[in-house]
């Protein structure tokens, strides 16, 4: 499909990120909170993702860990606010080597034809917290994991059909 957009200007404490995928809104749902769905897209290829929690209805908790080549493991964590849905998610997100540096996450999938958009909007609560998190590695990160959820999300429309 398209290639995403990320949107990180500078001095506002916020990134939105933009993709669409040639599925329906319902398997990138199912992608975002199904576990073993989670651990086929999430992340750099480089690195194991292990789901340690995954429960999306409000005040629900997600954790999930990321292993590196050496077994040290990077733990992020947070809570869904509001009810999951085909239509959007909102929940928190902490790393744990960053504790006590929360941001928010809204991400919608809105389909027409066939096509769903995905709009990922994190805001942050300081423009230093953001721009941590963009010169973190967030780009490159993002971009494998689109592209890996947009390869699943293939694969899973190719099943479904009769």
């Amino acid at each position: 499909m398209t290639e995403m957009r990320i949107i990180a200007e500078p001095g506002v404490p916020q990134v939105i990120l933009v993709r669409e995928f040639k599925a329906p809104r319902e398997l990138l749902f199912r992608a975002y909170t199904e576990p073993e769905l989670v651990q086929r897209w999430l992340g750099p290829r480089n690195l194991e993702l292990v789901v340690n929690q995954l429960d999306p209805r409000h005040g629900g908790r997600w954790r999930w860990t990321q292993y590196d080549q050496d077994g040290k493991g990077y733990v992020f964590h947070g809570l869904y606010h509001g009810t999951p849905s085909p239509e959007r998610i909102v929940q928190t997100y902490e790393f744990d080597q960053a504790p006590g540096t929360v941001y928010l996450n809204l991400i919608t999938f809105e389909e027409t034809g066939g096509v769903t958009t995905l709009t990922q909007n994190t805001v942050f609560f300081a423009v230093e917290d953001r721009d941590l998190y963009v010169d973190g590695g967030m780009e490159h990160g993002l971009r494998t994991s689109m592209r890996r959820l947009d390869d699943l999300v293939t694969q899973l429309a190719e099943e479904a059909q009769p």
